[in-house]
């Protein structure tokens, strides 16, 4: 499997309100509109990957099928196990402008064991986002592949 793109899907219990906090709250840029009504949608560009923020779930159709495919049967679970991952430049700056904006902070910027730096906000619907920085020291900001053998190519 080749994955080209992705981006998290989420279906509010109040659209205008999720669009106004990820449009205006966060200040995520709009990569497309699409759709009018309860299926209006909003994609939210958010770094490197896209936050699709739409407001009627799919129809039940396009729910999977209890039916057992090659990996067995595929129910629908009850809520979603979400967490946004948003990596930032600054989290101190960060969290000040979010704050400026009526943003609550659920936890302040803290140093975790594993090196980076998280503070936590949840979206209207409670979602958690995990803002982090990382640190310029940090394994995740140097290649840790090893060098090229002479004559290969990355």
């Amino acid at each position: 499997m080749q994955v080209l793109t992705s981006r998290t899907i989420i279906h509010p219990s109040d659209l205008d309100r999720s669009l106004a906090f990820y449009g205006e709250a966060l200040d995520l840029p709009v990569a497309r509109e699409f759709g009018e009504g309860r299926g209006r949608g909003v994609v939210f560009f958010a770094g490197g990957g896209l936050i699709e923020v739409v407001g009627a779930l799919p129809p039940v159709g396009l729910h999977p099928s209890d039916k057992a495919g090659p990996m067995g049967a595929a129910p629908v679970q009850a809520g979603p196990g979400i967490t946004l991952w948003l990596q930032v430049r600054a989290i101190g700056a960060t969290v000040d402008e979010l704050m400026s904006r009526g943003v609550p902070v659920v936890r302040p910027p803290t140093l975790e064991p594993w090196g980076l730096i998280e503070a936590w906000i949840d979206d209207p619907d409670g979602l958690r986002i995990h803002l982090v920085e990382v640190p310029a020291d940090h394994p995740l900001r140097r290649d840790q592949r090893k060098p090229p053998t002479a004559g290969a190519t990355r």
